[in-house]
């Protein structure tokens, strides 16, 4: 009766600690109250499945956060929507590319237009995006990796153990990495979890990290974390971008380029 109380009382505090912080991390909450990692992702499968909270890389983080911030647009609609601004953010991207470099670009549709402004000059591209793929084709200078996997047709790119392993022999100089969630306290998120775990390892090929997104991603959350922000070198994102993302690039020290 003991320890079922104690089980009781444990996951009751992993509640609150996820309602008062919006997140938690499995091996903070195994040293808090002293029991092993796995007790933990018991406890947060438990929680889980009551709809308490949303199992997350590393943790969980509280489902009233995550919210509709979760639910992932039909790609044909993210093609199409705010496109105007992911043009200029593009074209601000590539201006940053030069010859002779290695770059790296994330899957979407921010990412693919990237790829239609960049010029036809000798740079070595490796991405997962077809959509990326398709449009570098034609320009016979630029050299292209593509990361093989499974095709997600949900936003068409590649995933997969595959697409990870390809990764760990290559160094890019800069990663351009796209957006889902974009919140000062918890990071850049996506929807998806292989796509989590692939961007953390472009993030780690690469010697610089500038994201692309336009203003409507900040403030939201989604469910999987790739890195917090204060990781990045740089952000590319339009003149809608709020205040406080102003303020965070001084005190986190990225540069924002707004285009």
């Amino acid at each position: 009766m003991a320890a079922s109380r104690d089980t009781s009382q444990r996951r009751l505090q992993i509640s609150e600690l996820v309602r008062q912080h919006g997140s938690v991390q499995v091996a903070a909450l195994a040293r808090r109250f002293g029991v092993s990692m796995q007790t933990v992702r018991k406890d947060l499968r438990y929680l889980a499945e009551r709809g308490v909270m949303a199992r997350a890389y590393g943790g969980a983080i509280d489902s009233s956060v995550v919210g509709s911030s979760a639910a992932e647009p039909p790609y044909e609609a993210k093609r199409t929507v705010h496109l105007a601004e992911k043009r200029r953010i593009g074209q601000r991207a590539a201006a940053m590319v030069k010859a002779g470099d290695t770059i790296a670009i994330d899957s979407g549709t921010t990412a693919i237009q990237l790829a239609e402004a960049l010029p036809n000059i000798e740079v070595t591209v490796v991405t997962n995006d077809y959509g990326v793929l398709t449009a570098l084709t034609p320009k016979s200078n630029i050299r292209i990796v593509m990361l093989g996997g499974e095709l997600r047709r949900k936003n068409m790119a590649f995933y997969g153990g595959l697409t990870v392993e390809a990764l760990g022999a290559l160094h890019v100089d800069m990663l351009f990495l796209g957006v889902d969630g974009f919140d000062l306290e918890r990071g850049i998120t996506t929807h998806h979890e292989p796509e989590a775990m692939l961007n953390r390892k472009m993030v780690e090929a690469a010697r610089g990290v500038v994201a692309i997104t336009d203003s409507s991603k900040f403030g939201k959350v989604c469910l999987h974390r790739i890195i917090p922000i204060g990781q990045l070198d740089a952000l590319i994102t339009d003149t809608g971008a709020p205040e406080e993302i102003r303020h965070a690039s001084q005190q986190l020290d990225f540069d924002l380029v707004l285009a």
